[in-house]
């Protein structure tokens, strides 16, 4: 058993980040989408890694399920219609994770550009009216990763968030993936890791459907 998570975007940083992350999880292999962009940030960006993304999804015929680790679930129709094993969305996996563990939820963005995009994939799931609120943190995906300021500015989008009635919060970037635990711990709500949730649906479909 493989469950292949793909950082569809460039950043090496961005995927360590999801190893470290995954480091409790069995059988787990974090790969690159080495064509994508530095950071997946617009539409655009999201559009162009579907293509590149299913070759390389093609090179893993042996893989047990494939994990999309973008929290727009790029590509993610199209992966699921020409996969022979599940496909997983860190977004799609995120929302359904906090639903289960609180009645509203809240998103930490990393951009105000992204907010339109979920909130359209949260409508078509039909979960908006579970839905608190989102709030961006204004940042790069590689700042997310690395850079020095990150989780003060978690912890002050976080905090507005509570404030605004959500009883659990979504990291909305997977360059965000190493700050989970200690602002779970600050704040003292559930905070969901997007890659985590999404593995953790993958590994329980693959052993369920072993027996």
């Amino acid at each position: 058993m493989t469950i292949i998570v793909i950082n569809p975007n460039s950043n090496e940083a961005v995927t360590q980040g999801l190893r470290d992350a995954l480091t409790p999880f069995p059988n787990v292999d974090c790969i690159t989408l080495k064509e994508g962009p530095f950071g997946i940030e617009s539409q655009r960006d999201s559009d162009s890694v579907i293509l590149p993304m299913l070759d390389l999804i093609q090179t893993h015929p042996d893989a047990s399920a494939f994990v999309i680790a973008c929290y727009s679930d790029p590509g993610i129709d199209t992966a699921k219609s020409v996969c022979s094993v599940p496909v997983f969305g860190m977004q799609e996996a995120a929302v359904t994770t906090a639903m289960c563990r609180a009645d509203m939820f809240g998103i930490i963005a990393i951009g105000e550009g992204s907010i339109r995009r979920h909130r359209k994939y949260m409508r078509r799931m039909g979960v908006l009216d579970r839905l608190a609120g989102e709030r961006a943190l204004n940042m790069s995906v590689d700042e997310t990763a690395r850079g020095a300021n990150t989780y003060k500015r978690l912890t002050e989008v976080g905090a507005q968030l509570i404030e605004d009635g959500a009883q659990c919060l979504i990291l909305g970037c997977a360059g965000m993936a190493k700050h989970r635990s200690p602002l779970e711990a600050d704040l003292g709500v559930p905070v969901i890791d997007p890659t985590q949730a999404a593995v953790a649906m993958a590994l329980g479909t693959v052993l369920a459907s072993s027996f």
